[in-house]
């Protein structure tokens, strides 16, 4: 048994028009499985799916908004349809709204909630039927570090991503019984889109840097291991775990000055 051979599954990833949805989407390519790639923008997707087929790889599109609850339960059993079974849901699609709080609204709280919380229980709920009728597969769900740190001005963004992990944990315990394991994947800083305030003020991108302990934003690649791995029978033991991807700054405390 190859352990990190994705060779003959299908898998699923959201938001994977661009960022750390793209990379990961090449990356369990790469591993051999047809990932079948989903998110609003359909030219993108196909852009997408075009570039792991000129790397060898074999994909598919599923276009449709997270927010749009009766296109989210409609989209599993579509794909299923499709290719006879699916192996691996990966939850990463999400929205990240800096305000400080007195500025925040109700409206920006729920559509965040809906979008990186309520959509990934909709798509792990419709995915267990299929996997529980295969008795195995593998659901990641996306955290971040914010879901063990915390951040300022960022009430509703937080707060999806410990319950990204909540949710992780309770699904694991339900689910993993019957070969069906979850898992969470908490990023750090990656040089992607949603990081592109940062990027735009040179003195907060080197703060930020600074505060790293292995000294450096992350690149999208560097988070395609873990997903194979989670993905993959290299981590049939897993289950109910978030696995911190973040250089270390949730875990570490870097000064940006030296303390002796």
């Amino acid at each position: 048994m190859q352990l990190f051979s994705l060779q003959g599954k299908v898998a699923l990833v959201t938001g994977a028009s661009r960022g750390l949805g793209r990379s990961m989407a090449l990356g369990l390519a790469a591993a051999g499985a047809t990932v079948v790639l989903a998110a609003r923008d359909r030219q993108r997707l196909l852009e997408v799916a075009e570039e792991i087929r000129q790397q060898g790889g074999a994909a598919d599109i599923q276009a449709f908004d997270l927010a749009d609850e009766g296109a989210v339960i409609a989209a599993i059993p579509d794909i299923v349809n499709r290719h006879g079974r699916l192996d691996v849901l990966l939850n990463n699609a999400g929205i990240c709204l800096w305000q400080p709080l007195l500025e925040s609204s109700l409206d920006d709280w729920r559509k965040t909630l809906d979008i990186n919380l309520t959509a990934n229980y909709l798509l792990a709920r419709e995915a267990a039927r299929p996997m529980l009728r295969q008795g195995s597969g593998s659901i990641i769900n996306v955290g971040s570090y914010v879901a063990r740190v915390g951040r300022e001005k960022l009430q509703a963004y937080v707060a999806s991503k410990h319950g990204v992990v909540g949710l992780t944990k309770s699904l694991a315990g339900e689910l993993g019984q019957h070969g069906v394991r979850c898992n969470a994947i908490c990023p750090g800083y990656f040089q992607t889109d949603m990081a592109e305030p940062v990027a735009a003020n040179p003195a907060l991108w080197e703060c930020v840097r600074s505060h790293i302990s292995l000294g450096r934003w992350g690149d999208p690649e560097e988070l395609q291991g873990a997903a194979i791995f989670l993905a993959s029978n290299a981590s049939s033991y897993v289950n109910g775990h978030a696995l911190m991807v973040d250089g270390g700054v949730s875990e570490v405390l870097c000064l940006p000055i030296p303390v002796a």
